[in-house]
């Protein structure tokens, strides 16, 4: 069934009929796919009590409007009959059904369940986006019954017949206006709820977009650091491999010792998004994990200085700071000349403020960092309602500045 729609051709463009049923853009496809579920058991349901209840009307009128015979059924089957067309052909429906009623009235027959076919044939176009159609189609009615029942009723059967009365084109408009109204009342209701779905969709898909971000920003912060320190590692070991093997074999250690780690971060990320919202395994990383991020710089040929220390951070915050520490070395590594790093941790009128200068020169063309690295570092910061500030200084160094403001649950 899928394929079949998949291998569907495009409607051909062009304006709707009039006559078709929805509001503007639905496909008129969707509409015949419906077509094999009409609504047979309300329809046949609503058919029965018509002709049930006109027969208990006539009994009731006797006397005053003309006996139901072969013509007043099929008038009263053809305004119900059509009512199975009422969601494809709504503004149709709307007038077959008034103008099979103003048959019935014209022809003397009692008033009764008859109207029930109009207000379902009305119904279905309000509720369809067809407003116009469905005032049309009972003011229509209305103006038929008053031209029958006040002018021409000397004319038409029953024989005999006098005017109406006007009070009872008062309840008739009362009825008309009821019936319009409680169609409006539905059409609103119905368009609030497919808002609602619209809005509770786009909210998911906006929540899956970013947990989409937040995993690629993840892993991207895991194996960056890692795969740039087994990069450098990786060529030293190469370079030095017949000279000083006991070096190289130091770098394969180290090698060894990232690849693990890296693994082991990526690990705790499939398993935070297989956890279906159960709390992870394994702590989140934080500036408690400084020490271990300072000694892989250090097998990368790069010298850490710390200066400061903030703890008891809370586990959102702890995370984004320890996360753009990692990715700043990470770009002083590749992308920088200088082989000597400053981090500076400190707390600020109710901010933490971090930051971490390198002495250059930079190399290559995005040094610094300018690809998916510093658009990760503000994507954390400024989820957190902090700011990320990163360029070369004037000494011909690169400095990244970020604040982020200590979130609830640090303990002070």
């Amino acid at each position: 069934m899928e394929e079949q729609h998949a291998r569907r051709p495009p409607a051909p463009a062009g304006p709707s009929r009039w006559w078709r049923c929805g509001p503007p853009g639905r496909d008129r496809r969707d509409d015949e796919d419906r077509g094999a579920g009409r609504p047979w058991r309300s329809t046949l349901l609503l058919t029965v009590l018509v002709l049930a209840g006109s027969q208990f009307a006539a009994h009731a009128q006797a006397g005053e409007r003309a006996s139901p015979d072969s013509l007043a059924r099929v008038l009263l089957l053809a305004g119900c009959g059509v009512l199975l067309w009422r969601q494809r052909y709504p503004v149709f429906v709307a007038f077959a059904t008034a103008a099979a009623a103003m048959v019935y009235l014209g022809a003397g027959y009692p008033y009764g369940p008859v109207f029930l076919t109009v207000a379902a044939g009305c119904f279905g176009a309000v509720v369809a986006g067809h407003r116009r159609a469905a005032w049309s189609a009972v003011g229509l009615l209305w103006a038929g019954h008053l031209l029958v029942a006040h002018w021409l009723y000397r004319r038409l059967p029953p024989t005999g017949d006098g005017a109406a009365a006007w009070g009872q084109e008062i309840v008739a408009a009362a009825w008309v206006v009821a019936i319009v109204a409680v169609s409006e009342l539905v059409r609103v209701r119905r368009e609030q709820w497919a808002r609602d779905r619209a809005e509770r969709a786009l909210a998911a898909a906006r929540r899956a977009d970013e947990e989409r971000l937040r995993i690629a920003r993840e892993l991207h912060d895991v194996l960056a650091h890692s795969i740039s320190v087994i990069n450098v590692q990786a060529g030293a070991g190469l370079a030095l491999l017949d000279s000083d093997p006991e070096q190289a074999r130091t770098a394969l250690i180290t090698i060894k010792a990232a690849s693990k780690e890296a693994l082991g971060e990526v690990r705790q990320v499939l398993d935070t998004l297989r956890a279906d919202g159960q709390a992870p395994r394994a702590p989140a990383p934080g500036l408690g994990r400084l020490p271990e991020l300072v000694e892989q710089a250090a097998s990368a040929g790069l010298t850490v200085e710390v200066l400061g220390e903030v703890t008891g951070l809370a586990p959102a915050t702890d995370l984004a700071a320890f996360r753009i520490v990692q990715e700043a070395l990470t770009n002083v590594v590749r992308h920088s000349g200088s082989r000597h790093a400053r981090v500076r941790i400190d707390r600020t009128e109710g901010a933490l403020r971090l930051r971490v200068d390198d002495e250059g020169p930079a190399t290559g063309a995005d040094a610094g960092g300018s690809g998916n690295g510093l658009a990760g570092m503000r994507e954390r910061a400024a989820a957190l309602g902090g700011t990320i500030e990163a360029g070369p200084r004037a000494d011909g160094g690169f400095r990244v500045l970020a604040l982020l403001p200590l979130g609830l649950g640090e303990d002070r």
